[in-house]
C-alpha cells in the first residue's frame, strides 16, 4: 500500500448548472445547485485513498459547518486528518458554473491561506513515513517550498501539480520530482516561451503534461517524447479530472512513470462520468476493470 502525504487545499464547492456561461453583467436562470466537497488538495487525497493508497493530509479548514463537514468527508474516505487544523478563518470555497461538460471556477482560499511552514514542521513525522509527497498551489507558495524541502530531507519523491499556475522559483523546481501541469500551466510555471514539446523533452521523467481528453505527454531518457492517449468516455462533469489524475499518479508512481501515467489517465477519464469533483473518482477495483476493458 503506497503511503501518500498530501499538502493542500480543502474547499466546499458550490456548483450551479447553467445553459450558457454568463457574460459580464448578465443574470441567468440556472437549472440546478449543489454543494460538493472539493479543494485540489482534498480532491487528490480522496482520489489516492479510493485507489488504495494510505493517505495523510496536511491542511486548514475554518471553525464552521463547512470545515466540520469537509473533515468528516475526508475521514470517511479513509484519509488521516490528524494534521488538518481548524483556524479562525472561514473555510475555503469554490464557486463553479457548469455549462454542459465545461466549467468556470472562482476560488476563495479562506482558511487554506492559513497553512504555514510551522504546521508542516509539527507534522514532519508524516514526511518521514510517506512514500511520496503530493502538493498543489492553492496554499501559500512558501508552504509548498517548505514541503519540498522536507520531502527532500527525508528522501521522498515530491509531486507538484502547479495549479493555479504561477512562475516557480528555481530552488523549488529543483526539488520537484514530477511536475504535472497542463499546457498553459507549463509555460507559466517555467516562465518560458519555448514550445511545450521542447520543455517536456528537456526535463525527461520530471514533467508530465496533461492535455485534456488527449491524455498526457512525458519524456524518457534522451528526451524522446511519449504520449499516453486519453480514454474515451461520455463526460458529465470535468471538474475533478486533473485532481484524480494527480492522486492516481502519486499512488502508482512506484510502478514507473509510464505505468503511473497510464493508470492516472484512465482514472481521470473515469472521474468525469459523475457529477462533483470527488463524485466520479474511481475505486481501485473500478479502475482495474476499466483498464481490462480498454486493454490494447
Amino acid at each position: 500500500m503506497t503511503r501518500v502525504l498530501v499538502i493542500g487545499s480543502i474547499n466546499m464547492d458550490m456548483v450551479v448548472n447553467s445553459p450558457t456561461m454568463p457574460r459580464l453583467g448578465e443574470t441567468l436562470s440556472g437549472s440546478g445547485f449543489a454543494t460538493y466537497p472539493g479543494g485540489k488538495g482534498a480532491n487528490q487525497a480522496v482520489a489516492a485513498a479510493r485507489l488504495g493508497a494510505q493517505v495523510s493530509m496536511i491542511g486548514c479548514v475554518g471553525r464552521d459547518a463547512f470545515g466540520a463537514g469537509l473533515k468528516a468527508v475526508l475521514a470517511h474516505e479513509g484519509v488521516d486528518t490528524r494534521w488538518v487544523s481548524e483556524v479562525d478563518i472561514a473555510t475555503g470555497v469554490a464557486s463553479i458554473t457548469l455549462c454542459g461538460s465545461d466549467n468556470a471556477i472562482i476560488v476563495v482560499p479562506g482558511a487554506n491561506h492559513a497553512l504555514q511552514p510551522a504546521q508542516l514542521d509539527a507534522a514532519e513525522q508524516a514526511f518521514a513515513d510517506a512514500d511520496v509527497v503530493l502538493a498543489q498551489l492553492e496554499v501559500p507558495l512558501a508552504t509548498v517550498e517548505h514541503a519540498a524541502m522536507l520531502a527532500a530531507r527525508h528522501g521522498k519523491p515530491f509531486v507538484l501539480n502547479p495549479a493555479p499556475a504561477v512562475a516557480l522559483p528555481a530552488a523549488l523546481l529543483a526539488r520537484v520530482s514530477v511536475l504535472t501541469p497542463n499546457e498553459f500551466e507549463l509555460a507559466t510555471t517555467l516562465a518560458s516561451p519555448q514550445p511545450w514539446r521542447e520543455l517536456v523533452a528537456a526535463a525527461a521523467g520530471r514533467i508530465v503534461m496533461t492535455h485534456g481528453a488527449d491524455g498526457a505527454f512525458f519524456a524518457v531518457a534522451g528526451g524522446q517524447l511519449q504520449h499516453q492517449p486519453g480514454f474515451a468516455v461520455t463526460p458529465v462533469d470535468t471538474t475533478g479530472a486533473g485532481d484524480t489524475f494527480n492522486g492516481a499518479l502519486a499512488t502508482f508512481l512506484h510502478l514507473g512513470l509510464a505505468e503511473a501515467v497510464r493508470r492516472a489517465a484512465a482514472a481521470g477519464a473515469l472521474s468525469v462520468t459523475q457529477p462533483g469533483a470527488q463524485g466520479g473518482m474511481p475505486t481501485l477495483a473500478a479502475l482495474d476493470t476499466f483498464l481490462q476493458e480498454h486493454a490494447a
